[in-house]
């Protein structure tokens, strides 16, 4: 009743070292770099173009979907290519998306300055156009440029596509958009899209005021709540290297803000910002930005 097994060896013994040397030499080569979907077989633009329109539940033409996604240098090195092929002039020229940037950039702006008026009304100007630069500056836009699936239908010179590039883009999107479904879903798209980066966003962090005490100042007098008058409220540590200090900052005996600090100007500074974000209302405990707001298109001022 006796058996015997035989054992099979399955892996040849040339497959480890094999595979060894494949990885050293895949290591010194480095990490591949990365190739456009573009270049795929299975890649069709169309379908890519229209279910990007589906996706964010916008209705776009085609054609001018395309063009927003064609930057002016991919533009005129394709024309150089045609050229030098012998095409005719008529056919040389490649449509690019200068135009739809120069629109979506006008109607970006248009919008978060309304935006921004309606939602902080208490906030000086100089505050707002601090706000308005940080939603409309070239990161925020190619932040959410890149999260909207824009990186692999650019036609671009460069891959992957510059911030400038993707920022870009975006506009170019809001401004066929206007042309496709007119100006107001090109708003929404602008207050869904860019105007909820400030979600959860200390606006401190957005815009701090360079001369606390002085636009402190500025504001008591327009405002008409005297002159701001800093006093000290506790300390402790004094004259060691961990002190600290707690300053209020008081107009017309009301307590307009406190703060903490190292040294006493510190402390006074950071009251005074306290006293800022108060009276603008954009504290931390303040009623949340209404992204569900509809701004008619009258009052938005298109430049």
């Amino acid at each position: 009743g006796s058996f015997a097994v035989q054992t099979h060896r399955h892996i040849k013994r040339w497959v480890s070292p094999t595979l060894r040397e494949l990885a050293h030499r895949q290591k010194k080569l480095g990490p591949p770099k990365p190739e456009p979907r573009a270049g795929f077989v299975e890649w069709n633009e169309r379908s890519e173009l229209f279910a990007f329109g589906k996706r964010l539940g916008e209705s776009f033409e085609l054609p001018l979907l395309q063009r927003a996604f064609v930057e002016r240098s991919f533009a005129s090195l394709e024309e150089d290519k045609r050229r030098k092929l012998g095409i005719e002039e008529a056919d040389l020229k490649m449509p690019h998306n200068g135009d739809l940037v120069e629109k979506g950039a006008r109607i970006a702006q248009a919008y978060v300055e309304a935006f921004l008026k309606h939602q902080l009304p208490k906030v000086p100007q100089e505050g707002l156009t601090e706000i308005g630069e940080y939603l409309l500056s070239t990161e925020t836009l190619a932040h959410v440029s890149t999260h909207l699936g824009t990186k692999d239908l650019i036609h671009s010179t460069e891959y992957p596509p510059s911030q400038e590039t993707l920022a870009e883009s975006l506009q170019a999107v809001i401004g066929a958009l206007a042309d496709s479904s007119g100006l107001e879903r090109a708003f929404l798209f602008v207050r869904d899209f860019i105007c909820t980066q400030l979600n959860q966003k200390d606006l401190l962090d957005v815009w701090t005021p360079k001369e606390p005490l002085q636009l402190l100042d500025k504001i008591c007098q327009e405002r008409k709540l005297g002159e701001p008058e800093p006093r000290l409220l506790g300390d402790c540590g004094r004259n060691t290297v961990l002190a600290a200090y707690q300053v209020g900052i008081y107009g017309n005996r009301q307590l307009l803000g406190q703060g903490f600090g190292e040294d006493l100007h510190t402390a006074t500074e950071t009251a005074a910002l306290d006293a800022l974000q108060r009276l603008f209302d954009t504290h931390e405990s303040r009623r949340p930005f209404d992204f569900g707001l509809q701004l008619e298109a009258k009052n938005v001022r298109l430049g």
